[in-house]
Parts: structure tokens; C-alpha cells; sequence
């Protein structure tokens, strides 16, 4: 949302660009990969449209999945469009935006505390 930036407003969306990189080590549990079904409608009687996740990852991959699960967790106002504009998902490890990256996940405090704990707990 921007909240970290000076210019902060909350009826407008200032945040930066989120990348995700190697989606397609995406793994579900139990049966959902072919179980898991996307519905949309086209506003017509009978419109209903059915999509598994198999299949929707054969016609568009994974990132089109993880686009939808974030999408699900945003909430449903006007600005949501504009930050899944912002959601940039690659297949594999290589994309255009290694030069401004500010931070990855692994390197936040929180994720290295949780590594140092479970190593701890395997010794």
C-alpha cells in the first residue's frame, strides 16, 4: 500500500511492485492440483465457466495461480486491480527486475530468526 512512504494516502495506492520468482515450484496439498476448481461467469444465462488447477496451469501457468490466491486475500475495493497490477510472477528464476530489488523474503529478520530456531531445534 505504501504505507513506509511519505506521500502515503489511504484512498490511493502508492506501494511498490511485488516479485515473485520460481513459480513453478508452486506445490499444493492433498488432491487440489486437479480437484481445486476456478469458477467466473460472463453475465449471460448458462455463462458459467469451470476451470481445475491443472488445467489452468497448462493454459497459463503457474503464476495464474498465484494471482488468484493473492487476489482472494485482498480486499474487494476499487484498488485491488491496481495492486495485482503490481504482482510480477516468473516461471523460473530469471526476470527483469534483479536490479531493483530491495530485499528478499529469506533476508527479513523474521525468516532468519525462524531459520536460526528450527536449526537449533534439529541439533
Amino acid at each position: 500500500m505504501g504505507k513506509h512512504k511519505p506521500i502515503y494516502s489511504p484512498a490511493s495506492d502508492c506501494g511498490d511492485y511485488v516479485v515473485v520468482s520460481n513459480c513453478n515450484l508452486l506445490k499444493t496439498s492433498g488432491n487440489k492440483f486437479k480437484q481445486k476448481i476456478y469458477r467466473k461467469h460472463t453475465q449471460t444465462p448458462g455463462g458459467l465457466k469451470e476451470m481445475t488447477m491443472e488445467r489452468l496451469v497448462n493454459k497459463k501457468g503457474y503464476g495464474e495461480v498465484l494471482r488468484k490466491a493473492v487476489s482472494g486475500m485482498l480486499p474487494k475495493n476499487r484498488l485491488r486491480k491496481i495492486r495485482l497490477e503490481r504482482l510480477r510472477t516468473f516461471e523460473g528464476a530469471e526476470h527483469d527486475y534483479k536490479q531493483n530489488v530491495i530485499r528478499f523474503w529469506a533476508e527479513t529478520p523474521e525468516v532468519i530468526k525462524a531459520n536460526k530456531l528450527s536449526e537449533a531445534k534439529n541439533e
